[in-house]
């Protein structure tokens, strides 16, 4: 069979698909940077803590005190940004993110006084709760089919984030001060909100999706109030709600304890605990992506594919870290290797849970849901550190870290299995829906 048109005519039509694939890799990169950087900003105030104390004569409530303003803040205007997003246009509301994270750094960079420092630290919460609209741009940008391995690629950059800010802060705190270390993240802030601003295009919402992306042109959709309150009409996005309140408690206890574990119970030496973790978050990046692809690849095989691997690599990660921490303390060696294979499987259902909520989601109210899951997954990240040290001071860090680690994720595990058995039908009724838009779209052209 020959085409009716022309090389001439096809050529051009090629190019210019050409260019939209390259583009919105190009968006990719911007995206990673803007989280790779953030994330590192975000991450400084850790190791930056003891030359910030000195610097205002303060102890370790007060310092706590500026760790928790701007996890609070994040947390409430989590459902505010998602409703912005999904209302306005998403890239020149992430540069306004990005610019709100450049200049409230460089503000907590020039406060004169522990107060100042206090209000202007919360006021860096403001830009953490901007991710759903950049997740939400993605999907518009990327099909169901690979959503996954993109969202595992875009966060690798909080564990590499991680790493870096611990570098930048260490290296950089007894050269420059820990003033100019801000004033250098805040300025790449600002320089991101530039690139974003005049770089990264809206694209119509839903346009990725099957049943919409052999139309020309497509309706413009905004958030919905009705279509927004029928988020938790939908049983299998209420249980990944509720998984999400529980599958933060591991990540949470691990990240604010796992280091004093290591040097109270384990006797590890500053250099031991260095290396241990340099070599877990490394391995624990790696499981992003290969989460993200086991997601997509399962998924294009059976609906429940997304989840089904996420329930399997909770399940695996907590079996691998009850192994782990039964380590005798004097074989590092085992304790390493087995430590880092629970990080690998730690992180699989982080890109399957927002593919998830993507497939089951109208385009217009998605920076919403996933705001919604952040919410609550905010709460959780509130609690599990606190219900961690109560059990730690009746028992050990060891009890402390198994109790709330295996019970979090063997409870995922339960649920993620619930949604496994919902979501079929949910992703079902949005296909139904985009066809029916896909329809009225061809008798409106």
């Amino acid at each position: 069979m020959t085409s009716n048109q022309s090389p001439s005519v096809r050529r051009p039509e090629i190019k210019a698909i050409t260019r939209r694939s390259r583009y919105r890799w190009f968006v990719v990169a911007v995206f990673f940077a803007f989280m790779l950087l953030h994330q590192a900003d975000k991450l400084l105030i850790s190791p930056l803590t003891t030359p910030i104390m000195e610097a205002f004569g303060i102890n370790e409530a007060q310092m706590g005190a500026v760790f928790t303003g701007a996890l609070i803040v994040g947390a409430i205007l989590y459902p505010l940004w998602g409703y912005l997003y999904d209302r306005y246009t998403r890239p020149k509301l992430l540069a306004l993110a990005s610019f709100i994270w450049g200049s409230t750094t460089w503000l907590s960079a020039i406060a004169p006084t522990y107060s100042s420092f206090l209000f202007t630290r919360a006021s860096t919460g403001i830009d953490d709760s901007s991710y759903p609209g950049l997740y939400s741009l993605v999907s518009d940008y990327f099909g169901p089919a690979v959503r996954g391995k993109i969202y595992g690629l875009l966060q690798l950059a909080a564990p590499i984030g991680y790493m870096l800010g611990m570098v930048l802060a260490t290296s950089l705190r007894d050269v420059i001060g820990w003033r100019a270390v801000f004033y250098l993240t805040g300025s790449l802030g600002i320089v991101l909100a530039v690139v974003i601003f005049f770089g990264v295009r809206e694209v119509p919402r839903g346009r990725s999706e099957p049943e919409l992306a052999v139309l020309e042109e497509i309706g413009v959709y905004r958030f919905d109030w009705g279509i927004a309150r029928g988020l938790f009409r939908k049983r299998s996005l209420i249980l990944l709600f509720v998984q999400g309140f529980f599958g933060v408690f591991p990540w949470n206890v691990i990240t604010y304890w796992f280091f004093r574990y290591l040097e109270t119970e384990r006797g590890y030496t500053s250099d031991a605990v260095l290396m241990t973790m340099v070599v877990a978050v490394s391995v624990l990046a790696l499981g992003y992506f290969v989460g993200g692809a086991a997601g997509d690849f399962f998924f294009q095989r059976t609906r429940r594919g997304r989840v089904l691997v996420a329930a399997t690599a909770v399940l695996l990660g907590s079996i691998l870290l009850y192994f782990a921490m039964n380590v005798p303390p004097e074989n590092q060696s085992l304790f390493l290797v087995m430590i880092s294979l629970t990080a690998l499987f730690i992180p699989f259902a982080s890109a399957n849970v927002i593919s998830t909520v993507y497939d089951v989601t109208l385009p217009e109210v998605r920076s919403t849901a996933v705001a919604v899951q952040y919410f609550i997954e905010s709460a959780g990240a509130a609690t599990a550190p606190f219900l961690a040290g109560l059990i730690a001071v009746r028992s050990s860090l060891h009890d402390a870290i198994l109790i709330v680690c295996e019970s979090g994720w063997v409870l995922c595990a339960i649920l993620l299995v619930a949604v496994a058995y919902l979501v079929p039908h949910d992703i079902e009724a949005l296909r139904q829906a985009l066809r029916q838009r896909a329809v009225e779209e061809r008798r409106a052209a």
